[in-house]
């Protein structure tokens, strides 16, 4: 009778530790599972306009910050449509701060070639060349972009997805599709 009341105690004390460890091997694998390695990562958010990072991208931001991934951010237009280009500039670099991005891992293109505007279709051979030229520069081994659809429908969104994309899929031994490197974005 001793014995079994022993026997209970033990595993009342051990039990929480048990579930505990196992609780935490099953993130491990699931971390695995979604293709995205653990600690020492690098993830490259990769926006149109300042304000698309908490509006589409937070909770993603927040997860790969709990993930103990390092962050990026690359935005392609300082949001200048309505003349309030240095007003989101500051506000994006703030949000940025709230979502766990250094300002020395943000940069902002303020550029002709990617005017914020819902008109205007960006080169995305030429946003493709930037996109890869950072990502080679900051080691980046997962990119975060808009869906097929730009999320809103945005031309400027869509352009994004089409760049991120085009090298994901033609250039296997770049950076983007090499071993360990996973392009995503919503919806994909």
């Amino acid at each position: 009778m001793e014995a079994a009341g022993a026997l209970c105690w033990a595993a009342a004390i051990l039990a929480p530790g048990i579930f505990w460890v196992w609780h935490l091997l099953g993130r491990m694998k699931l971390q695995v599972q979604a293709g995205l390695p653990g600690r020492g990562g690098r993830a490259l958010l990769v926006i149109a306009h300042p304000d698309d990072e908490a509006m589409f991208f937070a909770p993603t931001l927040l997860g790969l910050a709990r993930l103990g991934r390092r962050l990026f951010l690359l935005c392609f237009s300082a949001g200048n449509y309505y003349n309030q280009g240095e007003i989101r500039k500051k506000e994006l670099l703030q949000s940025c701060d709230v979502l766990g991005i250094p300002p020395t891992n943000v940069m902002i293109i303020d550029s002709r070639d990617f005017p914020d505007d819902p008109a205007v279709q960006w080169d995305t051979e030429r946003v493709a060349s930037v996109l890869l030229q950072h990502m080679e520069a900051n080691d980046i081994n997962l990119v975060v972009t808009f869906d097929a659809g730009g999320v809103s429908g945005h031309r400027n969104h869509v352009a994004l997805h089409a760049a991120v994309r085009g090298p994901c899929l033609a250039t296997a031994a770049s950076s983007c599709g090499s071993a360990g490197s996973t392009c995503s974005s919503p919806g994909t």
